[in-house]
């Protein structure tokens, strides 16, 4: 080859060299710094450095060895990889590291790889600044811890305010029950007493007026329960009715003019009905949650 092809050639690689945004310097098979590009003479000179701009003739790996361990971890793991190359035990390698200044926060990926060809030894060491890109991924990670937090506050609302409404269904349960029981512990035998009596005709409109608004106070109940799957009779819907309200077989029999045997015998039905034949739930439970 002519030396001014050679020429040519060398000046061609300078300019390659030059044009990459990467910090790149070429070390021999000791470590010694033999070329560098003019980003890497940029950083040395804007960042002071404790070596000349150029950083020619001068140990990489030396310089990589002596760090602060205090101050600069990545040293004696940057200077392994670096001889992991050289000495063949690793094709490449790579570091993602940062590198802050008193101004500003940076972040820099290294690349370390051997040249190809025959001759002497030659490792190509490069810096790429991907501050945009850690930054980026800072925010997005931030972004995602927000989302995670406010997705924490919701589910802690979210139980709290069940548990209100499971509260607050308890609450109108026992009051719905309070109000039945008393309603057919105090007023029922009362208005009972009455319709037996020979009372004058509009006496009799009204005691039959009250005992309809008394029996009204059930209608919640028994439109949940015909709203049931199982298809009840009337009469199954009438004796549920009273074994919700606590009364016993033989008092629904007494009231109904039953025996104490069919009342049972719909019990089972219901209970079949009402999918509870294989179940320890309490029948009347079960049916008292039916206004929920």
């Amino acid at each position: 080859m002519k030396s001014s092809d050679m020429h040519h050639d060398q000046q061609l690689a300078r300019t390659i060299l030059d044009s990459l945004t990467a910090h790149v310097a070429i070390l021999d098979e000791s470590g010694f710094i033999l070329e560098t590009n003019r980003a890497w003479k940029r950083f040395a000179k804007q960042n002071q450095l404790r070596m000349r701009p150029e950083t020619k003739e001068i140990n990489y790996l030396e310089i990589c060895e002596n760090t602060d361990v205090t101050t600069d971890r990545e040293g004696l793991q940057v200077a392994a990889g670096i001889r992991d190359v050289i000495a063949g035990r690793l094709d490449e390698f790579v570091l993602d590291y940062p590198c802050h200044s008193p101004d500003e926060k940076r972040w820099f990926y290294m690349r370390v790889t051997r040249a190809p060809g025959p001759g002497p030894v030659r490792i190509v060491v490069s810096h790429e600044n991907i501050t945009s890109l850690r930054e980026t991924e800072i925010q997005l990670r931030q972004r995602e811890e927000a989302l995670e937090r406010e997705k924490k506050k919701l589910e802690e609302a979210n139980t709290a305010l069940k548990v209100l409404l499971q509260r607050h269904k308890t609450q109108r349960r026992e009051m719905e029950a309070e109000v039945i029981e008393t309603t057919h512990r105090l007023i029922r035998p009362v208005v009972n007493r009455l319709s037996g009596m020979n009372l004058p005709k509009r006496a009799s409109v009204l005691v039959e007026s009250l005992d309809e608004r008394i029996a009204g106070m059930t209608k919640p109940f028994l439109r949940h329960l015909s709203n049931v799957e199982s298809l009840l009779t009337p009469q199954e819907i009438e004796i549920a009715a009273q074994i919700r309200e606590g009364r016993s077989s033989k008092e629904i029999a007494s009231l109904l003019n039953l025996s104490i045997t069919t009342i049972n015998f719909h019990r089972r039905n219901l209970r079949r009905k009402l999918n509870l034949s294989h179940t320890s739930t309490n029948l009347q439970t079960f049916l008292m949650g039916l206004t929920d």
